[in-house]
């Protein structure tokens, strides 16, 4: 049997390019937002697009029916589950509260399946390392764990400590692995003799010194060098 690797090249670019713009399509939520739907149907898709691009009798045409098929069927049910609420719990699943009042709703662990290790693995994933901590932990529809500590465990806002607004800043990177982004410099009517008399200020004589740089307005510019295993600063050639 010949091989045409031509052929296979050309498919999987194909079949590359058609599951990107599928995936773009259906937009960001549906990736973060991953379901036991739509993990089963991601599964059963990856299955027909590869028999297809080791069949002999398929080709370009027969990938692009089972991804386009695919898309719509998915697409049609996003706009299914926005037009009838009822559908959303019966395709998309529902939270499910899995400790009540600082007790834990057996009945309800044991529907989803979830014993008291997985809970407590959970729980760490989001700092919490005790159960007298929480007072509600809702187990969500794509697996992951909200939870809502006591209020003795809770952490104090500026509005319990009466203080004043403060202003946020996002921070942005202005240095990436030695090299120096320069839209970001451009976006924050920032200059690149700047961010040179920045490092100076800091103790370096070279951008290629520097790993990673990050500025936030009002605030030092946070920069960190190379190191290396025994954290000693590499020399710079």
């Amino acid at each position: 049997m010949t091989i045409n690797f031509g052929t296979m090249f050309i498919e999987t670019l194909f079949g590359f390019l058609a599951l990107f713009l599928t995936t773009k399509i259906l937009g960001k939520t549906q990736i973060s937002q991953i379901t036991p739907f739509d993990f089963i149907s991601a599964l059963l898709l990856g299955e027909l697009v590869g028999n297809a691009l080791f069949d002999d009798k398929a080709g370009v045409p027969e990938i692009a029916f089972v991804v386009g098929i695919w898309g719509i069927m998915m697409y049609s049910l996003e706009i299914i589950t926005q037009k009838y609420k009822r559908t959303r719990n019966l395709i998309e699943g529902s939270p499910s509260i899995v400790i009540y009042n600082g007790k834990l709703v057996r009945d309800v662990m044991e529907k989803n399946k979830l014993d008291i290790n997985q809970l407590q693995h959970l729980l760490r994933s989001k700092d919490v390392f005790t159960l007298q901590e929480v007072e509600f932990a809702i187990l969500e529809s794509n697996g992951t764990l909200s939870v809502l500590k006591k209020s003795d465990y809770q952490t104090p806002t500026r509005k319990d400590l009466n203080l004043s607004p403060q202003e946020i800043n996002l921070s942005t990177t202005l240095v990436n692995d030695g090299e120096i982004i320069y839209d970001n410099l451009k976006e924050k009517n920032l200059t690149e003799d700047w961010l040179h008399n920045q490092l100076t200020e800091q103790g370096y004589k070279d951008i290629k010194e520097i790993f990673y740089a990050e500025y936030t307005k009002g605030e030092p510019l946070f920069l960190l060098p190379f190191y290396n295993r025994n954290h000693q600063k590499w020399d710079v050639e």
